[in-house]
């Protein structure tokens, strides 16, 4: 009996879980260019998004093909009154548009970015009408964008949608360059501010990244969408729901090892939770039987 149960438990894992160990809860790894899906795990579970949400803020902010020298001036209602987080962008701080869109993506800064929703032409109405003309353009069936920061819960998608926010992002010359600065000095009430990159692998040795965002929030966990090159082979990932950023810097380490592979052609692996959660559920009623 007890050998039974071992080798139900054994078969719960794919080759995938042995090969390519994943703390995100959800992931996607697909080859870019054709499509392929090289690794999976609960693409289409729907979960928060956090601050990945900037990346859809952008390209619907560049869309409506505005004055980027424009100034932007910081306001109250640009203060993060849900989360409270921190900014280091005071209320009443002037900076230029193309500015407001460099902290937004780069240092993911939320009075930034609800900055650029405010100042949407027709106001924040109209960029969440705006929002959901792209979400539908770009075929995201299973997402849902109330705000323009992410720090509300309600900002959802899976990581399938994901792969195709990032492959429309990557369309825009402004936000590849600015997801994948490392760090930049922007002028705040008259004084030099240095900023950086909220993606410790942009800039990093051994990591050519061709797109980046990262996402936290409590309820969304760790979040991360990189397009990125290794030994040769273009390939983006999503991870969501990592419990620590620790956890979701090893599995962007180990799906670069994955996809560089040892024979130079990664095989497809899927992970389903729910088999796992079928497995688990057959050995107690083993246990039971027993």
């Amino acid at each position: 009996m007890l050998k039974k149960i071992v080798a139900v438990l054994l078969s719960s894992f794919t080759a995938a879980a042995l090969a390519v160990p994943l703390g995100s809860q959800s992931v996607l790894v697909v080859e870019d260019g054709t499509g392929k899906v090289l690794l999976e795990k609960n693409s289409n579970v729907q979960v928060p998004i956090a601050s990945l949400t900037k990346l859809m803020t952008a390209m619907v902010v560049l869309d409506s093909k505005p004055d980027m020298d424009a100034p932007i001036s910081i306001d109250k209602t640009d203060v993060d009154m849900l989360k409270h987080s921190t900014s280091r962008v005071p209320v009443g701080a002037e900076l230029a548009r193309r500015d407001a869109l460099q902290l937004a993506l780069m240092s993911s800064d939320n009075r930034a970015a609800a900055s650029l929703a405010r100042t949407y032409p027709g106001g924040p109405a109209a960029f969440k009408l705006a929002v959901n003309a792209k979400i539908k353009a770009l075929g995201l069936t299973q997402t849902v964008i109330e705000e323009p920061t992410g720090l509300s819960p309600n900002n959802r998608s899976t990581a399938t949608d994901l792969v195709k926010m990032a492959t429309a992002a990557s369309a825009y010359p402004d936000i590849r360059r600015i997801t994948t600065d490392t760090k930049d000095v922007i002028t705040i009430k008259g004084r030099q501010v240095e900023y950086h990159n909220t993606n410790r692998l942009v800039g990093a040795k051994g990591w050519d990244v061709g797109l980046s965002k990262t996402g936290y929030t409590e309820e969304a966990g760790r979040c991360l969408i990189m397009r990125f090159k290794s030994a040769g082979k273009n390939a983006t990932l999503v991870l969501l729901n990592a419990k620590a950023n620790s956890a979701r810097l090893m599995d962007a380490f180990n799906i670069r090892r994955f996809v560089a592979g040892p024979d130079g052609e990664p095989k497809v692996m899927k992970v389903s939770v729910s088999r796992h959660k079928k497995a688990a559920k057959s050995a107690k009623r083993h246990r039971r039987a027993a």
